[in-house]
């Protein structure tokens, strides 16, 4: 047991004090259309305490850096720091670094936080005791693609498991969408780790419950997240998922749940199914003696159950339209299969310098 194995339970953090500072931190890279917003929309929070949001600048080549330099000569709540390399978690260790408040909340220029958040979520660590917690991530879109996403990201058969997809009831969490953090989490730990480029809130989460500290869920609190908006992004994000996740899985493979191995199970039936069928069409499977042949077409059952299983999700969408759910039909299997053959080209070879290009 490492000298750290209890030294984030609850018992063991201090009290906070009535309205303790809070400290933003947020990596941005290529965001000029959004983090303008974000930021006066983070320091605009129906908070009573001291709040600065800290930013992490990559190299940008669309003003990004220009304008958050702009606002922090304009506000001393707003700081600014580089982070040459461009990764989140170098970004967000870089960020933590300047911090100054006992209270520490990862933040996003893509998603917006409900007005009392940050109120909700102080009041939750005194109660709770919890080293970590976060919210309800609430998926929304504008187009009839974003929405189909959208729909999926909320949707247990589209990425499942996490509370902060679809959960309901307050609870202890294996990870936490954002995260507002105790300080002690970084002072006991190491950070982010650097080397995931990916992944890297459910590691450090890890190594949070190996410390004794608890990782709460509490749908009080709620961020609105716009997910990406063409099919090609949203291919490359969960390619990228995906290979990061089998990184993480070949670093620590007893510790992750089961349901990572699902989507690179579906890829490995769809992809025997196509190789059946292939044969079947060049002829190659009369050679074969007939139980063989039975045997091999069993394999498109699956198959054909998972199809069918997407098209009757997609039409039970009684609230969404023609154009959503067709959408919605195709996005499903979009995340599974492309989550999936990363998992798999990641499992193999590791995730190596493989990188998120879908923002």
């Amino acid at each position: 047991m490492s000298r750290d194995s209890q030294r984030l339970r609850p018992e063991a953090l201090p009290e906070l004090p009535a309205s303790p500072g809070v400290s933003y931190i947020m990596p941005v890279l290529n965001e000029a259309a959004h983090v303008a917003s974000a930021i006066t929309g983070i320091l605009a929070q129906e908070y009573a305490g001291a709040q600065e949001i800290v930013l992490a600048l990559g190299p940008s080549t669309d003003g990004t850096t220009e304008i958050v330099r702009q606002l922090a000569l304009e506000d001393p709540r707003i700081v600014a720091v580089d982070n040459p390399a461009g990764d989140t978690p170098v970004g967000l260790n870089l960020a933590i670094a300047e911090t100054s408040y006992p209270i520490i909340a990862r933040v996003d220029a893509h998603s917006e936080l409900s007005p009392d958040y940050t109120a909700r979520a102080v009041e939750a660590l005194r109660e709770s005791g919890a080293a970590n917690l976060g919210g309800l991530m609430q998926a929304r879109g504008r187009s009839a693609f974003q929405r189909a996403v959208a729909r999926a990201y909320m949707s247990p058969v589209g990425l499942g498991g996490p509370a902060y997809h679809s959960g309901d009831e307050a609870q202890e969490a294996e990870s936490a969408y954002l995260g507002v953090f105790r300080r002690e989490v970084f002072s006991v730990l190491d950070g982010f780790d650097e080397s995931l480029r990916r992944g890297q809130d459910w590691e450090l989460n890890l190594r949070i419950r190996e410390a004794g500290g608890s990782i709460r869920f509490d749908p009080a609190l709620t961020v609105t997240y716009w997910p990406r908006d063409s099919w090609s992004k949203l291919a490359q994000q969960f390619y990228a998922t995906g290979v990061w996740r089998a990184e993480i899985v070949r670093r620590h493979a007893a510790k992750n749940s089961l349901r990572y191995f699902a989507p690179p199970v579906l890829v490995l039936g769809m992809g025997a199914a196509v190789v059946e069928m292939v044969l079947q069409l060049t002829g190659t499977t009369r050679r074969w003696p007939r139980w063989l042949r039975r045997f091999t077409a069993a394999v498109h059952i699956p198959s054909t159950a998972y199809v069918a299983g997407i098209v009757a999700t997609a039409w039970r969408a009684k609230d969404a339209g023609l154009r959503e759910r067709v959408w919605f039909a195709a996005v499903l299997p979009t995340m599974h299969l492309t989550w999936g053959a990363g998992f798999l080209r990641g499992l193999v070879t590791g995730a190596a310098s493989n990188r998120d290009r879908s923002r």
